[in-house]
């Protein structure tokens, strides 16, 4: 174990479904170490204890300490949240359960709409109520909720959301119940509306709410858990997590605000991705990535990760809304360790269902007895039994295999070759829709979008087959990709982001007015940086508005352009947002009256960043040490190839390979297929050329 030297390491910790991930970066020697482990559901601290002993470093030697992980959107999606009571204003009990009285599928008889998080019975009224421009027009009804609160302690819960209207205006009566809540139930975990946003629509900031409340208890007891071993070690360093739009933010926000972490794992795949865009000098890229649980796809455009202000957790059709900002991540329910079953019908389906880390893939030999994709990539060759995890797992290909043929293969009356090698083509479909997600259904061009970023244990594994699925020429999989979305978050910056609704036509606000709103806005993001105590490089500000046409009902987001202010000229936001129309929707019609909707403003303290390491430089043949041996490995095109396997450690900066090959590394394998052809760059990242016919 190293000395202690408390300012020498920065630490980053990523918690999937599947695996644990820790990036650990000497910045006195600027190298990498890596750590990777089963995840540990019941104890999850534990997971990163181990990655971090795999690396080497120990706690009390970081002096800054990154963290994101799923459990808040895993949460979600496994409605294993905390049992939860809302309290709103009288009148308006049912505005969760109804609704925008959306159909997004017309002509499906058997659609249904969202389930809400919280049971009818659970919902409560309060006597109150605030005017839009903030003034009271009934006062809170104290007795109503001493009567309330004395209810609430025979329910036996864990968490109360609270919204009541237009508290984006005036939090009084919020904070009011808040604090009445807090000190006649200590126990419970209490979030209230405006501390999450400061917009308008009452059924998305109900659903925001109740989100936070549902899965704060859990999030809010596993990071304590972390700062307990905190303290237990005397960490010194600043202990910072990741939000959902890949900036960081305090861990006592984090705890309590925890709805903004929803995706902080998959958001610092996205920053990663980013980062090496701009190192390479590409503007637009898809980011990709597959774990033992999910496929998600973000998308970098014009070098920046793109941003949604509002999302649905559990897709359109059926999903929650959440009034929070967030990196455009699109998932689906295809990872490493999704379970291939049959259908009532006798039709071949993979996941949603997770094998997770307990009991895992049937070749884990951890209890598992379905068969998933992990034991469908085994039984093709495409992993070596003997050097999962660096020969950390042994997995049991004859366990697999037996499985694959009594749960699938015999049923459906395919070999056990052909049956696992459907299991992967139907899961590169579905991941291929993760990247129409939020490319096509985002009024993208996708073939704007030439490279695709793979990464995540399973990524580089499925690369090859989802590229080809969406006829995306060249595949990157960048160094570690197992490990990459910690790494990502070594790479981000302390992040705010404000909002503000404020109706206002275009036509009747001056530029001087407009200034003062964001700077107010400002003031309050610059005073959460300063609160951090963080060492910043330089402070970036980004204002945006949510404007449309008037007499339409949804906004479009522009950014403001920098001359609109130092010009003086409105006419410049008018332009900005016709083209932003245009883009979105097709149309844009510049002799249309506009207003505003909202303000945003986002402070961005770009920190110090780990430099990206360069590797030596090689001939166009690998070297003979990376050479590892040959074996069979079954493809969609040709079937049965012997395939050369490469060590990626003994790969060198121009060396060229091409397929039919497999290129092997600690925590994750690359699959080139016949004719895909690879090489590697100066900071070895592997660049594929997909063999598109």
């Amino acid at each position: 174990m190293p000395q202690h030297q408390p300012s020498r390491y920065r630490v980053a910790a990523d918690i999937g479904g599947t695996f644990t991930d820790v990036a650990a970066f000497d910045e006195k020697l600027g190298r990498f170490t890596l750590g990777k482990t089963l995840t540990t559901p019941r104890h999850l601290v534990d997971g990163i204890l181990t990655g971090l002993q795999k690396t080497g470093v120990a706690l009390q030697d970081a002096h800054l300490f990154l963290h994101g992980s799923t459990v808040a959107i895993n949460t979600m999606l496994e409605r294993s949240g905390a049992r939860t009571a809302l309290i709103t204003t009288r009148g308006f009990r049912d505005i969760y359960e109804i609704g925008r009285i959306n159909r997004p599928d017309s002509f499906n008889l058997w659609h249904r709409k969202h389930q809400p998080l919280v049971e009818r019975d659970l919902r409560f009224e309060l006597t109150e109520r605030m005017m839009a421009d903030g003034t009271i027009h009934k006062p809170l009804a104290m007795d109503e909720l001493a009567a309330l609160c004395e209810q609430l302690k025979t329910l036996a819960l864990d968490s109360v959301a609270i919204l009541f209207l237009h508290s984006y205006r005036n939090p009084l009566h919020e904070q009011t119940v808040r604090d009445y809540i807090q000190q006649h139930l200590p126990h419970l975990f209490v979030s209230i509306s405006s501390e999450l946003s400061q917009e308008y629509r009452e059924f998305e900031r109900t659903s925001t709410v109740v989100a936070n409340a549902y899965i704060g208890p859990r999030v809010d007891k596993y990071l304590g858990e972390i700062e307990d071993e905190l303290k237990a070690v005397d960490f010194e360093g600043k202990f910072l997590v990741v939000q959902s739009t890949g900036g960081l933010y305090s861990l006592s926000e984090a705890r309590q605000d925890c709805v903004r972490m929803m995706e902080s794992g998959p958001a610092a795949g996205v920053i990663g991705t980013q980062a090496l865009c701009k190192a390479l000098n590409i503007q637009n890229a898809i980011a990709f990535d597959m774990g033992g649980t999910t496929a998600k796809a973000g998308v970098v455009r014009n070098g920046r990760a793109l941003v949604a202000n509002s999302v649905m957790i559990g897709g359109y059709l059926t999903g929650l809304p959440l009034l929070t900002p967030m990196i455009d991540i699109h998932e689906v329910g295809t990872g490493g360790g999704s379970i291939a079953s049959l259908s009532g019908t006798g039709a071949l389906r993979v996941g949603p269902q997770s094998a997770g880390a307990s009991p895992g893939p049937v070749c884990y030999g951890l209890g598992g007895t379905e068969p998933t994709v992990t034991d469908a990539n085994l039984i093709l060759g495409r992993l070596d039994p003997k050097n999962f995890l660096g020969g950390e797992m042994l997995l049991d290909k004859a366990g697999a295999t037996a499985a694959m043929k009594e749960k699938i293969a015999t049923p459906l009356g395919l070999s056990v070759t052909e049956a696992a090698l459907g299991i992967l083509r139907i899961g590169a479909a579905a991941m291929s829709h993760a990247v129409k997600g939020v490319t096509t259904d985002r009024g993208l061009d996708p073939g704007a979008f030439p490279n695709l970023f793979a990464y995540g244990g399973a990524g580089p594994l499925h690369a090859s087959m989802v590229a080809r699925e969406l006829r995306i020429p060249t595949v990157i999989i960048p160094r570690a990709p197992g490990h990459f979305s910690a790494f990502g978050m070594l790479l981000a910056d302390f992040r705010k982001d404000l909002v503000r609704s404020q109706f206002v036509s275009l036509a009747s606000v001056t530029i001087q007015a407009l200034d003062a709103w964001f700077q107010d806005m400002e003031q309050q993001a610059l005073g959460a940086l300063s609160a951090a105590e963080l060492k910043t490089r330089k402070i970036v500000l980004q204002r945006s508005l949510d404007m449309r046409y008037v007499g339409q009902e949804h906004a479009v987001t522009v950014e403001v352009p920098a001359a609109a202010f130092k010009q003086g000229k409105m006419a410049l936001l008018k332009k900005a947002f016709d083209e932003a129309h245009r883009e979105r929707y097709g149309r844009g019609s510049p002799h249309e009256a506009a207003e505003i909707v909202s303000i945003r403003s986002t402070l961005n303290g770009e920190m110090k960043k780990p430099a990206l390491e360069k590797i030596a430089t090689g001939k166009r043949t690998p070297p003979a040490a990376a050479l590892s041996g040959s074996r069979k490995v079954y493809y969609s095109e040709g079937g049965w190839a012997m395939a050369q396997v490469y060590r990626r450690d003994a790969l060198l900066a121009g060396n060229t390979v091409h397929g039919p090959a497999l290129i092997e590394e600690h925590a994750s394998t690359t699959v080139l297929q016949p004719k895909d052809v690879m090489v590697v760059d100066p900071l070895g990242n592997l660049h594929i050329t997909i063999g598109l016919s």
